[in-house]
């Protein structure tokens, strides 16, 4: 005899499809929402099945957006007129762009890739949108593209991929600086951080 009815080891199983949650928590979560009661149930259930139609890729910039009441998905940084529309921050995935956002250093726009290089995954340049964001920049005269994906062998690759094809363009193409973590020992710091924080060394009166 099973020890959950189906239908929670169903539920159980679902979300532990979810990143980071393995299936002890899913177990406990899916526990909890029976605790709580139905409404909790009810009003998740329903927010969940809403989602796919309420949000989508921004149609500028591929992050997310939520669907106006014209059908149109443009999120918050695209439209806000005080950024600077000359300045376009390429990021890897929406939770890179969040977490860009949060350190309160971008003022400009940015352009969500989707994906880095990876030819053992079968990621190639033909699946980065290249031509998009060379139009992009042509079209919004854009003076300045900084590139931020991650410091690992792909995001590495797509980077100078980047700055490669972006080379014939008047535009600077700058890439995001990498090191230490502050609070961080170097005896645990692996040697491609230890060599960007040496090769991005500054004075110390700037």
């Amino acid at each position: 005899m099973a020890l959950l009815p189906d239908s929670l080891r169903h539920v159980i199983s679902l979300l532990a499809k979810l990143p980071g949650v393995g299936e002890k928590t899913a177990q406990r979560y899916a526990l909890f929402l029976i605790a709580q009661g139905g409404e909790l149930c009810s009003a998740l259930g329903s927010e969940l099945s809403a989602l796919p139609s309420n949000i989508q890729p921004c149609t500028v910039c591929k992050g997310i957006a939520e669907v106006d009441a014209d059908g149109e998905a443009i999120c918050d940084i695209c439209r806000d007129p005080k950024r600077d529309p000359k300045l376009i921050c390429i990021v890897a995935r929406v939770q890179d762009m969040i977490a860009v956002e949060r350190s309160g250093a971008m003022r400009g726009r940015y352009i969500v890739l989707g994906k880095l290089l990876s030819p053992l995954d079968g990621i190639g340049p033909a699946q980065l949108p290249i031509d998009t964001l060379i139009a992009r920049i042509t079209e919004e005269s854009i003076r300045e593209v900084i590139v931020a994906t991650p410091p690992s062998v792909d995001g590495e690759a797509t980077a100078l991929f980047l700055a490669r094809e972006l080379e014939p363009l008047s535009v600077t193409v700058s890439r995001i600086a990498s090191g230490v973590p502050h609070g961080g020992d170097l005896e645990f710091a692996d040697q491609i951080t230890l060599g960007r924080a040496l090769d991005g060394r500054r004075d110390f009166g700037r």
